[in-house]
């Protein structure tokens, strides 16, 4: 893949972490991100700061390409990929109890803060969120 394209894809995969969702203009490289109204509380002065990048994606819907935020159920399997992966078998067990108890995502964040793993979950995490989004954008620039 061009080197353009991998960071357009590690840009969109960035933007998509932080709760944006991207659209891409493949004839352009053009990327605009605007947060997931469905993830940020309505707010006028919110939608308000992004009225421009909403106004250019829908006067010019046919040229962009979508990459929404993930689902929980998305996030949710990283999650569990990261887990299947680890070495410490400690921490393995550790995870995958919290994964099948309450609130999940806060416990699993809580426990990879304050372990040994965490710059390793973040890494992990970013490569499969670039996955995702090479996945889709090849198969739309084809």
């Amino acid at each position: 893949m061009e080197k353009r394209h991998l960071e357009i894809i590690k840009k969109i995969a960035q933007e998509l972490d932080c709760g944006f969702d991207c659209y891409y203009n493949s004839k352009t490289d053009e990327i605009v991100a605007i947060p997931n109204f469905l993830h940020f509380p309505e707010d006028d002065e919110f939608t308000e700061a992004f009225s421009d990048s909403l106004e250019k994606v829908e006067k010019h819907k046919a040229d962009f390409i979508k990459f929404e935020t993930l689902e929980s159920f998305e996030s949710f399997k990283i999650m569990q990929l990261f887990v299947e992966q680890l070495p410490d078998q400690n921490l393995k067990t550790e995870l995958e109890n919290t994964l099948v108890n309450k609130k999940p995502f806060q416990n699993f964040k809580h426990k990879i803060n304050h372990s040994d793993f965490k710059q390793s979950w973040f890494e992990f995490k970013k490569k499969e969120l670039e996955k995702i989004v090479e996945k889709k954008l090849v198969r739309v620039i084809k």
